[in-house]
């Protein structure tokens, strides 16, 4: 049967989020989304039904798909088919308008806006079966397991730390911060694609791992990964992000300075007030400001805690600068990122 269905194939991005949908990652959201659902969130950020929604989980096309709705398809994925979409809705965008909507730009330089516009404006909507789930890492599980490794160790408050880089020093200040705050963290990296000078998946794990072993209490963190493409929508993402680590059991969620930006389309402090405009989600949100070295403060210090008249004594903390120290053969000094983990690191820079 599944083999006499017309076939459409499908990239990477579309896999991960199939099964995202089916297993729950993306709940409220059931299938890829509609018209209707997908204006309704880029508008109002909500889905019609009236849950927060903010980013739109598309099915797109280049070309327009020779299918309509009540049909149901094969979504083929390396020569395999997959999954089944039953077709609700076949539309075309107007994908400028959606980016302005969704990430606040229309620009190419976005990569987020970048990825949209190479997908094309034709979409499908509609409910997705999964025939054949990928192989999972060892990182990857499901919300239900994931809540079950939580009630397995008696969590009842999780702190959810989400990244797309590997660790610096602020990272981990962060991470600490949340075990201050609950029974555990779940530390919980994107696994989808990323923009070219981002770290490599593997060494972004590798070095998550080598943090855990070596510098926190194993018995208190969870490291899991979140397959899914990073978006790269500021605020929106934000919002995004919490909502997907409320499924997979967190309580709380940490949202620092310029949460899931990319160079300067947002502002650092957007993914902070966006919070404000919605009702409660579910998931306590933790907000963060700045986080830097001070040595007059003698270590690590964010906003809060450091005295203002320290500012000439701060040291600002970035993977970009992180990186740019690497690619010039140089070692970042210990206030930016622990020694332990440079021959990590080292290996992810061209």
């Amino acid at each position: 049967m599944v083999e006499t269905l017309p076939a459409l194939a499908i990239g990477e991005d579309e896999r991960l989020d199939l099964e995202n949908l089916a297993t729950g990652a993306f709940h409220p959201v059931r299938g890829f989304m509609t018209r209707e659902e997908a204006l309704s969130v880029a508008q109002e950020m909500r889905l019609p039904t009236g849950e927060v929604w903010t980013i739109p989980i598309l099915l797109q096309f280049r070309e327009r798909p020779k299918v309509g709705p009540g049909d149901t398809v094969a979504l083929v994925h390396g020569r395999e088919r997959v999954a089944l979409l039953h077709v609700t809705d076949a539309y075309e965008l107007d994908l400028r308008a959606l980016a302005q909507k969704v990430f606040g730009t229309e620009s190419e330089a976005h990569p987020g806006v970048a990825r949209l516009y190479a997908k094309g404006p034709h979409v499908l909507g509609g409910r997705v079966e999964v025939l054949k789930p990928r192989p999972r890492g060892l990182l990857e599980k499901t919300p239900e397991e994931v809540r079950a490794f939580f009630r397995e160790r008696g969590w009842r408050k999780v702190v959810a730390f989400q990244t797309r880089n590997a660790p610096h020093r602020a990272h981990e200040y962060l991470i600490r911060l949340g075990l201050e705050l609950a029974d555990g963290v779940l530390v919980h990296p994107i696994l989808g694609a990323k923009k070219a000078d981002d770290f490599p998946t593997e060494v972004i794990v590798r070095a998550y791992q080598a943090l855990l072993e070596g510098f926190l209490p194993k018995e208190r963190v969870a490291l899991f990964g979140l397959a899914t493409p990073m978006r790269y929508a500021g605020p929106k993402e934000a919002v995004f992000h919490a909502l997907v680590r409320k499924n997979f059991g967190a309580t709380h969620f940490l949202v620092g300075r310029d949460h899931a930006g990319v160079g300067d389309f947002y502002d650092p402090y957007a993914a902070h007030r966006i919070f404000d405009a919605l009702p409660p989600l579910g998931i306590e949100i933790v907000k963060v400001g700045a986080i830097f070295h001070c040595s007059l403060c003698g270590g690590i210090a964010s906003e809060r805690t450091c005295p203002e008249g320290h500012r000439e004594k701060r040291l600002s903390i970035s993977m970009t600068k992180v990186r740019a120290l690497l690619r010039e053969g140089k070692a970042p000094p210990p206030e930016l990122v622990r020694p332990e983990l440079l021959p990590i690191l080292r290996q992810g820079v061209a």
